[in-house]
């Protein structure tokens, strides 16, 4: 499977974006999917994961309280809402799809998204 991710983009500090990873195929519907993200300088981390059929999430703590993901079978794509936004979320987003027995932090990772950019301006 093929993904790729669209809605990054510039905006002020305090405000929202909603992330989507569309895959390519409908086998995305038996893929748990997750998001990281890389800060310039800092090394890629885990933001928040979740199971094929949206029963399991998991976010990191820097995570919990202002994204929220999501996925829509039907449209085999994978969402992170982001909310209240800083300028330390300023990064390129990933997407992920993880492959069989998983560690949401470690992967296996079957395929990734080619990232998509959230500058926050302050």
């Amino acid at each position: 499977v093929q993904l790729q991710a669209s809605g990054g983009g510039t905006v002020q500090a305090g405000g929202s974006l909603r992330l989507s990873c569309t895959a390519s195929e409908r086998t995305f519907n038996t893929f748990a999917m997750g998001w990281f993200r890389q800060s310039p300088g800092k090394e890629r981390e885990f933001l928040a994961a979740l199971g094929w059929s949206s029963g399991s999430r998991y976010y990191a703590e820097r995570a919990k309280g202002r994204f929220t993901i999501s996925r829509n079978n039907a449209a085999i794509t994978v969402y992170l809402q982001a909310d209240r936004l800083i300028p330390e979320d300023t990064a390129i987003y990933y997407c992920v799809a993880y492959s069989g027995n998983y560690n949401y932090k470690t992967g296996p990772f079957h395929a990734w998204g080619q990232g998509t950019l959230v500058t926050v301006s302050s």
